[in-house]
């Protein structure tokens, strides 16, 4: 926990202090169980064609549950492996990735992390996103900026496409956003200096935060997979939308997100 010391400070109130040390709590337990798991043999189950879930997964989110649940009790958890519902609430919410890139952690690819937000009404006011084989902690509290490992962070200033790195990734229904895909990429990548695709939307918009990618966009997600970089993204001077250009919520399902200034030029693209 020394990597969130000093932003605590930063922190006027009370319960947003609480809620970021249970968040990061949660999320650094989860990330040690994963990394000490990373390199064995996984159980895999298939909940799609090429949608899975391993052993890992399910101890995650249930030492997230028990930690978040220790620390902020009455608030209710959306987590990914036990969601029964996507309805929005009233109230707060935590909303769970146990393991954010579960294909890529299946394949022993090094991409993957854990995501963990408060949502107050609908508005994101903490966010944490933590890549456990870097030990990379990215965090954000409304009104509070954004940090990785205690370091503030900023989007990039690039205003040109052309000098723009940004990231994408695929849906799960392959055949049914096929030809959207293509066409956005037909869009997008000639008018950009490279496209990248991971693996992990959460890790990606935390890089869009802290300023290794210029934008991401991707459809077809789910609110665990950005309600913690949405806020990341915002609190480290960025814009965060619909491919409509609409205001952003988790429960929306495309994203573009951006360093602000490439908004207005990558919106059409992605449209």
């Amino acid at each position: 926990m020394d990597k969130i010391q000093n932003s605590l400070s930063l922190c006027t109130d009370n319960n947003q202090r609480t809620w970021l040390a249970a968040a990061c709590r949660a999320a650094l337990a989860a990330g040690s169980l994963i990394r000490k798991r990373y390199e064995q043999p996984h159980t895999i189950t298939m909940k799609g064609a090429i949608d899975l879930v391993t052993e890992t997964d399910v101890a995650s989110e249930a030492a997230i549950t028990a930690s978040l649940t220790e620390d902020t009790p009455g608030i209710p958890i959306m987590a990914e492996e036990t969601a029964t519902s996507h309805a929005t609430v009233a109230e707060r919410l935590w909303i769970v990735d146990p393991l954010d890139g579960t294909t890529n952690f299946a394949h022993g690819f090094p991409f993957f992390a854990v995501s963990i937000a408060l949502l107050d009404r609908g508005t994101p006011v903490v966010g944490v996103v933590y890549a456990p084989l870097s030990d990379e902690l990215f965090f954000a509290v409304s009104g509070c900026g954004a940090r990785l490992n205690d370091r503030k962070i900023s989007v990039t200033g690039t205003g040109r496409l052309i000098g723009a790195l940004v990231a994408t990734g695929f849906p799960y229904q392959v055949e049914a956003t096929l030809p959207t895909v293509m066409r956005q990429m037909q869009a997008v990548l000639p008018r950009v200096r490279d496209i990248r695709r991971a693996g992990a939307a959460a890790l990606d918009l935390a890089h869009v935060a802290c300023g290794r990618l210029d934008g991401f966009y991707e459809m077809n997600l789910q609110p665990w997979d950005t309600a913690a970089g949405w806020l990341l993204v915002q609190e480290a001077g960025g814009m965060v939308s619909t491919f409509s250009g609409a205001p952003f919520s988790p429960f929306s399902s495309d994203i573009l997100a951006s360093n602000g200034i490439l908004h207005p030029q990558l919106l059409p693209l992605v449209q």
